[in-house]
């Protein structure tokens, strides 16, 4: 249907041109107008102007101007109709469409997705009160001051907790005249337990859309069984893989500084905000997206990648390089933990480096965390750095693998002058004949224009050198695909292996899809039992996986047979490998931290004894041994 004119005649007359446009760019009123430095281009004197009873604006110095909604739809990249039904929510003018050609009015009534968001803002307000205000809320509010969030940015982020009770949401809501059918379509509650809450004794980030209105909700467990992260399914008002955490609260920074820093969760999020890197949102349970980066693309020209700094991040900050490059955003990368340690060696010596900004907040302080945040290197600069401690750039072979690790980078170049200068870039770096190495590009594009990119939409196994090249299995990701087409078996399967023994991210992207659709769908999932034959993928577990990639390679690897055998012994077999894997990793860290203490011979204070880790090598032994005998 079509907005009437009566109704935009309506807005026009009742809009409060400088406070829509204040909301974009700080206004001074001076000789009946109201003036600016323009956000559509750099100035150092104010020269953008807003004109209150005609509802224009215009800037002298590019010469832009326009009505108030052309502004909006400037700013937030939105079509007409977008711009007007923002500005008539906020301005508390209700539209009118017309409907059969014109010939009739139809007054737009509350809509579903109204009364959505209407019940998530009241929730995230009773989970708010939970965490600030009760006793069963202290443990939570006591963990998020443990690790360095002030009360301020719990206020802003409107932090929550959610009861351990697990009858008291659907009580509660129903007790305020919600339906049964909102409820059940909201995402709080199990699809087959309509009264059993998503999310219990979890501390609660809401998510908002840029607007600020609350669609959703990320939840970290306190205690107990289950995934330390848990998100909303996606619903009528949210698409995880379109929505970014914080983006209301950084947009004014976006604009004004044209750069973005991109996280990796909420608390890094948090951690970046408190220490005034304003500018910082983070995907959503899931790797970064095309979809995401195309709407980071309305305002931002830059993103800064601020991932953490264990194997599983920095693979994940490949990934986001090549997704943002396709999208035509500049890339630097943060390495926070690196520039701590030039900045601040003696504070942690001897111990281990923080991961990420959550951790340097906590034992640093926010001055620190923003030092190191705004310390960045060009994206190429970074992946030389990867390629060079993968590769060794003196053998033949080291060289044509670096290259292949450094080829998506150059395929992502939106013309040929430009994809010629990065393979030249690529040629001096690796120590290559230029017309040797276009040769092999050449090659590496045919190989892998018929494949299913691993890199399409960010899934996938990052670390495997080429990240844009078909996808290869490996025997995470494999096991991880048969249980997610054996769903029945992740009720068994999530009691056997924690999520955290896995190091690839795809791997860990089912994994957490997995658990979404388990604590959704718990009657289904709980029976453990290998399903029939006939039995299929259900769509609404399908559809969690983010990336498209990895949703193929799913499908493809299933398609081929590549499960057909006995599911059980498939996943038992897995999971000993991943096991085995994950032991072996921790003895060398064992066997790295003794000789470090060996050879110093001196005991640091807040590092683990020589006896307490000779303890812990015993029992890894004996646990590798035991696996290796079952294996037999």
């Amino acid at each position: 249907m079509r907005i009437a004119e009566a109704s935009i005649r309506e807005l026009n007359n009742r809009l409060d041109a400088v406070a829509v446009v204040a909301e974009y760019v700080k206004l001074e009123k001076r000789s009946g107008r109201y003036w600016g430095a323009c956000p559509f281009h750099h100035e150092k004197t104010p020269s953008f102007t807003v004109d209150p009873d005609r509802k224009l604006f215009y800037c002298f110095g590019c010469n832009k101007g326009g009505t108030v909604i052309d502004f909006v739809m400037e700013m937030d990249k939105l079509s007409y109709p977008e711009a007007v039904v923002l500005i008539a929510k906020k301005s508390g003018v209700e539209l009118i469409y017309e409907g059969g050609g014109g010939e009739r009015a139809e007054r737009a009534g509350p809509s579903r997705k109204d009364d959505l968001k209407g019940l998530y803002k009241r929730i995230a307000g009773s989970f708010h009160y939970m965490l600030m205000e009760t006793a069963e809320g202290d443990a939570a509010k006591r963990y998020v001051r443990d690790r360095g969030v002030s009360p301020a940015m719990m206020e802003r982020f409107r932090l929550g907790y959610a009861p351990r009770d697990r009858s008291w949401l659907y009580r509660f809501l129903s007790g305020k005249g919600y339906s049964a059918e909102l409820l059940a379509a909201s995402g709080l509650f199990s699809r087959n337990y309509p009264q059993s809450p998503l999310f219990s004794s979890r501390l609660m980030f809401p998510v908002t859309d840029r607007n600020g209105e609350v669609i959703a909700f990320g939840g970290r467990l306190l205690d107990g069984e289950g995934a330390k992260y848990l998100n909303s399914p996606e619903t009528e008002i949210y698409r995880k893989g379109e929505t970014l955490f914080a983006l209301d609260g950084a947009l004014p920074e976006i604009r004004a500084s044209k750069t973005v820093y991109l996280a990796e969760g909420y608390m890094d999020v948090i951690a970046l905000h408190q220490a005034e890197v304003t500018n910082a949102v983070a995907p959503l349970g899931t790797a970064f997206t095309e979809s995401q980066a195309k709407l980071l693309k309305r305002w931002a020209d830059t993103v800064c990648l601020v991932f953490d700094a264990d194997d599983a991040g920095q693979n994940a900050m490949v990934k986001a390089i090549l997704v943002c490059r396709k999208n035509g955003l500049a890339v630097r990368a943060a390495l926070p933990s690196r520039a701590l340690a030039r900045e601040n060696a003696a504070g942690f010596a001897g111990n281990a480096a923080p991961k990420d900004s959550a951790d340097i907040l906590k034992n640093f302080g926010p001055d620190l965390l923003k030092k190191c945040v705004k310390n960045t290197i060009l994206d190429f600069d970074y992946l030389v750095e990867r390629a060079r401690s993968g590769y060794n750039m003196a053998s033949p072979e080291g060289k044509a693998g670096a290259a292949l690790f450094l080829f998506p980078w150059a395929e992502t170049a939106n013309s040929d002058i430009a994809r010629e200068a990065c393979l030249d870039q690529i040629a001096d770096v690796i120590g290559a004949g230029r017309e040797d190495l276009r040769a092999d590009f050449r090659r590496y594009a045919r190989d892998a224009a018929g494949g299913v990119r691993y890199g399409d939409n960010a899934g996938g196994a990052a670390g495997n050198v080429g990240a844009g090249r078909p996808v290869e299995t490996n025997y995470e990701l494999f096991l991880l695909a048969a249980v997610f087409v054996n769903h029945r078996l992740y009720a068994k399967f999530r009691s056997l292996l924690p999520m955290d023994e896995l190091e690839d991210p795809g791997a860990k992207e089912l994994y957490i899809a997995l658990e979404e659709w388990w604590r959704n769908d718990a009657a289904e999932a709980e029976t453990g039992t290998e399903p029939p034959e006939s039995a299929g993928l259900p769509r609404e577990l399908l559809d969690r996986i983010g990336s498209v990639s990895l949703r193929n390679y799913v499908l493809e690897q299933h398609a081929r047979g590549a499960f057909s055998g006995n599911p059980g012994t498939l996943m038992a077999d897995g999971v000993r490998k991943v096991r085995e894997a994950s032991l072996v990793r921790r003895q060398k860290e064992i066997v790295i931290e003794l000789r470090t203490q060996r050879g110093e011979g001196v005991m640091v204070p807040g590092r683990r004894s020589l006896a307490d880790l000779l303890a812990e090598k015993l029992h890894l032994d004996e646990e590798l041994k035991k696996l290796k005998e079952k294996g037999a």
